[in-house]
């Protein structure tokens, strides 16, 4: 995601970084090349414009060809232009006064419209609401058996008609369902367009009107660049938009609907899609989100996905058991699993500071899969009593466990020598003066 604009400006940076003092010239020189790097990820040429007008405005101001860290001073001044663009502060969901609060999505068709219901929906089961899903799109084919398929599997309700119904007629059938069954929001999937003729605006504002929607979300797709930006546009113009839901970030996006989308149109982007699994949407905060662009890393998004995956009580039964040095490899595979539930492991590298400028040298994209299946594959081939008391495991132990996961006795070797240094350092941290660890794991 990003990284592309993410390493020009880091290249910026490091060759300021390479003088002792900057001239006026050597900034001139610098804008220059970060207003080439915001075009080329396309970004919208008033928002370049503002964007380096901004930067060049706050150097000057605050004497950053006298500093004698003029390199940290100008990240931190990129980094407050980025959050400024990207909206300031995080916008969050609004709650109807009376429930259920209606979310319409609306979008371009191909924008992942359908996929990003049901990932709201699971955002808002997650946080305790009691979600309802409406297809009303029957203008695309099986688009309300997509989203019937996905309330399945995820055990999400949802209204749909298999006729010809007009969303009108649909949308009016999701909302007594939703008060029969106290439902705290419903999420409509409404139809995706091609572009907005005139019979089209007509028929989007007749379908606003009826629904009276707390939130108007559109859904847009970040590869897109600038046809985002101006799909916003249009159709901020025919329903007022209350927010923006960017999807595919975690593809070849070049950044430029994100930097841009906030800035032309004012409407805040509240979530990002990261991913096609169904928990891959994010709340969007604009700190963060710069924070990444400029490869400075985002913790707390790491630290918000790790409490996903792990409650109070597990939290508190897994400190015990640390102090005791009772870890087994079922712990160690299960915190395994709990980390590739998170998301790819190229995304989560990019979340540690300092790891993200370094990651294609590490290769994690290829990392993935095989290493996680390795490390699963030896456990699993292993016995209750080697996964308890690994000390067990001898020379024609490891052969055949070798041979049980379609490995090598050498990668049993390493997988032992992870466990054992895990289990050490951990052991350490939660033992060493009294130090509670839970407060992190929760």
């Amino acid at each position: 995601m990003l990284d592309s604009l993410s390493d020009k400006l880091q290249g910026v940076f490091r060759r300021l970084g390479g003088r002792g003092t900057i001239t006026e010239k050597d900034l001139e020189e610098a804008l220059r090349e970060v207003r080439l790097a915001l075009l080329e990820a396309d970004v919208h040429y008033r928002v370049v414009k503002d964007f380096v007008q901004g930067v060049r405005e706050r150097a000057l101001g605050s004497d950053v060809t006298r500093s004698l860290t003029p390199m940290q001073q100008i990240i931190d001044i990129v980094n407050q232009q980025l959050v400024e663009v990207l909206g300031g502060g995080a916008s969050r969901l609004q709650k109807a006064a009376r429930p259920p609060t209606v979310i319409m999505l609306v979008g371009l068709k191909g924008s992942g419209k359908t996929t990003t219901a049901a990932k709201l929906a699971l955002h808002l089961r997650r946080e305790g609401l009691t979600p309802l899903m409406v297809a009303a799109d029957p203008e695309r084919v099986a688009a309300a058996e997509q989203l019937q398929a996905l309330g399945k599997q995820l055990n999400l309700p949802v209204v749909a008609d298999g006729g010809k119904a007009r969303p009108e007629q649909i949308c009016k059938k999701g909302l007594e369902e939703a008060r029969r069954t106290n439902a705290s929001s419903v999420i409509v999937d409404t139809v995706g367009y091609v572009q907005l003729d005139e019979g089209e605006l007509k028929e989007l504002k007749s379908l606003h009107k009826s629904l009276s929607p707390t939130e108007v979300l559109l859904v847009a797709d970040a590869m897109t660049g600038q046809e985002a930006v101006h799909a916003a546009e249009q159709f901020n113009a025919a329903v007022p938009l209350t927010g923006l839901i960017l999807t595919k970030l975690d593809g070849d996006a070049r950044g430029g609907a994100a930097l841009s989308i906030r800035a032309v149109t004012g409407v805040p982007i509240k979530f990002m899609g990261t991913g096609e699994k169904a928990d891959a949407l994010e709340e969007f905060y604009p700190d963060r989100f710069a924070s990444r662009i400029l490869g400075m890393g985002d913790l707390l998004t790491l630290i918000d996905k790790a409490k996903s995956q792990l409650t109070d009580t597990e939290a508190e039964s897994l400190t015990q058991r640390m102090k005791k040095g009772d870890l087994t490899l079922d712990d160690f595979l299960e915190q395994y699993q709990r980390i590739k539930r998170m998301g790819p492991l190229s995304q989560l590298v990019g979340l540690l500071p300092g790891l993200g400028q370094i990651k294609k040298q590490l290769n994690v994209a290829d990392m993935d899969d095989s290493f996680f299946k390795h490390v699963e594959a030896i456990i699993y081939s292993m016995t209750k009593e080697e996964r308890r008391r690994p000390d067990v495991i001898d020379g024609s132990r490891r052969r055949r466990i070798a041979a049980g996961s379609g490995t090598q006795p050498a990668d049993i070797n390493r997988v032992l020598k992870q466990y054992k240094e895990a289990k050490r350092i951990i052991q350490m941290i939660s033992t060493g003066r009294g130090t509670d660890i839970s407060p992190f794991l929760r």
